[in-house]
């Protein structure tokens, strides 16, 4: 390669670079100079003096505010003015960013300061420029302030009004369409006093309206009230027309439409539903759901002229309505399975064993939660909180003790640890046993002798508690507990709601053991749960995941979900499951045949008592129950001793299926 070649790219070299090197030497020096700006447009005394009044409007200092401004306005007006809007508007946040700095064209001892006012308000952010004219005043830096310092284009004579646009809450609907809570109309009862005359009794109006004289006397002499204001008293339902009548024969009472959340169906799913508070879900659907029904109001801060007429829109923001949430709750089945329990204290779940869709929530007594829409009187809270039969308190999603409703779990077990088979004997022990005289006073009793062997499909048709505690036994302790944690006992249950673990206690004695083998002892299962279980026997050996809200898959039909995948064979739910059905064919649930429908289902009378002697305890009673067409209720009542136990409940559970039938 020659000399010559080599130095031409040597040049071109260096020429690059020191191309580069001058490019570097500009961006540093453009660099300075944007510093040197910043610096002196935000440092200077002007802008200095803009920056404090800022400071001070920020920390509503609006007095001190005063002093850095020079206006005509009073300072009682300059603070009014400024406190009303600011604080009307619900400013949280005031921060500038100076962009310029330059001395007036037309006014040389005035300094013009170009800035960015950034404010956060009930209508969200919101950024404009806007100019600020500074005067030094006895060597003192001072704003000439004009009500433009607050909007661009606001004049002092012009006033900035809000209007709340308020949203809807989303409704909740079953799945077919049918709204259980939803924003609707009820009518707000109340006074205005210029028509009031002698013929205005206040105690008539205080005994229609359920609440107390000195009530209405108190709100008519609240300070706000002029001879034309409406003085409200208490809101009541559209469906109560005659009350509504009777209102408005007395002088000076008026009744407007106003919006509310409504619960069509009242005690019937009130519980499921819950209540609404000030736009917040506090109990039930409504609070699990909350965040997506509740929505955001809308709002427009606006300036009006001195003739209240609309000049400008300064801020908005866009109303946000809450989601409407599709339930797979049938609300047919809902308020037939209400129906029957809803004088009981007790929890019902019914769900398609086949999808896991929870079809009815049932927890009874209930309350009305449109109570709570109108204003519910402190007489009728105090009422539902002392109530013993707690009709607020959510039953289904407790735990409670199973009883013999428990057995076909423990003989599932037994099949599929080998701990036993269906045809072996146990032998006959009579309505009286115990292992032997380790265990001293204490004995299994079981109701009922029968004829025949001792083996699976016997002990459950006459629930025979003895062969289930010799089940619970040959299982053994280990097996037990391992098993049914595989049923999901110990586990938080996925639910919208929180579900209440199923637990099985610490089985620590071979008597504690045996109990747990009818569903005594320290044994609590939960009603959705248990509905959870009982459909592995239903379809074949899978748990189904219980699930509220409605989905459907890619061809349109109701999503399928398992909690636990095959928990059974299908060789052990064939087995329990006739079996089942013997139960109600010819055994303890035989209230509950019914011709030319068959339905498998199994009793449990649990006691709770002190001790074995105790004889004052009370009883739960269960029903669980499935047909051949995808339905499975679980039924449980509290306090059934009186009544007959778990064949009080078999009896309301008919009624239920022979509803069924009919449609």
């Amino acid at each position: 390669m020659s000399r010559k070649k080599v130095n031409k790219k040597s040049v071109k070299a260096e020429k690059k670079k020191s191309k580069f090197k001058a490019i570097f030497i500009l961006a540093i020096v453009l660099v300075i100079v944007a510093l040197g700006i910043f610096f002196y447009t935000n440092r200077t005394e002007p802008s200095l003096a803009l920056r404090e009044y800022f400071s001070k409007l920020s920390n509503k200092e609006y007095e001190a505010m005063y002093d850095l401004v020079i206006t005509d306005m009073s300072k009682e007006d300059f603070v009014s003015r400024i406190k009303n809007i600011y604080e009307g508007i619900e400013t949280t946040s005031i921060s500038i960013a100076i962009t310029t700095n330059s001395t007036n064209e037309e006014d040389k001892e005035l300094t013009n300061i170009t800035y960015t006012n950034k404010i956060e308000t009930m209508a969200g952010s919101e950024s404009f420029i806007n100019t600020a004219k500074v005067k030094q005043v006895d060597g003192k830096y001072k704003i000439l302030w004009d009500s433009s310092m607050i909007f661009p284009d606001l004049k002092d004579n012009q006033k900035v009004r809000v209007n709340t646009i308020s949203h809807t809450r989303g409704t909740i609907y079953d799945k077919n369409g049918l709204a259980l809570a939803k924003d609707g109309s009820i009518y707000q009862v109340g006074l205005v006093p210029g028509k009031m005359n002698e013929t205005t009794n206040l105690d008539t109006i205080a005994s229609l309206l359920n609440i107390s004289r000195e009530t209405i006397q108190n709100n008519l002499n609240a300070s706000y009230v002029k001879d034309d204001t409406f003085v409200p008293l208490r809101n009541i339902s559209r469906e109560e027309q005659e009350l509504k009548n009777k209102l408005l024969q007395i002088k000076g009472i008026m009744i407007s439409d106003m919006t509310a959340r409504v619960y069509p169906y009242k005690e019937a799913t009130s519980i499921l539903t819950g209540y609404v508070q000030e736009k917040e879900g506090k109990t039930g659907l409504e609070y699990a759901f909350n965040d997506r029904l509740k929505g955001e109001d809308g709002v427009e801060i606006y300036i009006v002229d001195e003739n209240g007429s609309k000049v400008k829109t300064v801020q908005t923001k866009e109303v946000k309505n809450g989601e409407d949430i599709k339930l797979t709750i049938d609300v047919n089945i809902q308020n037939k399975v209400y129906e029957q329990f809803k004088e009981d204290q007790g929890a019902s779940v019914v769900i398609n064993y086949n999808t896991g869709e929870v079809l009815a929530l049932v927890s009874t007594p209930s309350y009305d939660a449109n109570k709570f829409s109108l204003g519910i009187t402190d007489e009728e809270w105090e009422k539902l909180q002392n109530d013993n039969k707690k009709p607020m308190f959510n039953k289904y999603l407790a735990t409670y003790a199973p009883g013999s409703s428990f057995k076909p779990i423990i003989g599932a077990i037994g099949l599929m640890t080998n701990s036993f088979t269906a045809t072996d004997d146990f032998g006959r022990s009579g309505t009286k046993w115990q292992k032997d005289s380790s265990w001293k006073d204490l004995y299994i009793t079981t109701l009922e002798t029968y004829s025949g062997p001792a083996n699976l499909e016997n002990a459950l048709v006459y629930s025979d508690n003895i062969y289930f505690a010799k089940a619970a036994l040959k299982i053994g302790k280990n097996n037990l507990q391992k098993e049914l944690n595989k049923l999901g006992f110990n586990e938080k249950l996925s639910f919208v709601q929180d579900v209440s673990k199923s637990t099985f206690g610490s089985m620590d004695s071979e008597a504690s053991l045996a109990n747990s083998g009818y569903g005594q002892s320290e044994i609590l299962v939960n009603p959705i749960h248990m509905a959870s279980i009982y459909s592995a026997f239903a379809n074949g050996g899978n748990m189904v995941q219980p699930y509220i809200e409605y989905e459907l898959d890619e061809q349109g039909n109701p999503v399928s979900k398992i909690y636990k995948q095959e928990v059974f064979s299908q060789r052990v739910t064939d087995i329990i499951k006739q079996d089942l059905i013997q139960v109600v064919e010819k055994g303890t649930a035989k209230d509950c045949k019914i011709e030319g429908k068959t339905i498998a289902g199994k009793t449990g009378t649990a006691e709770i008592k002190e001790n074995q002697n105790d004889t004052n305890g009370t009883e739960i009673g269960w029903f669980n129950s499935f047909d051949e067409n995808g339905i499975l209720l679980i039924a449980m009542c509290q306090d059934t001793k009186a009544v007959g136990g778990s064949h009080y409940v078999v009896k309301k559970v008919r009624n239920f299926w022979d509803e069924v039938i009919k449609e």
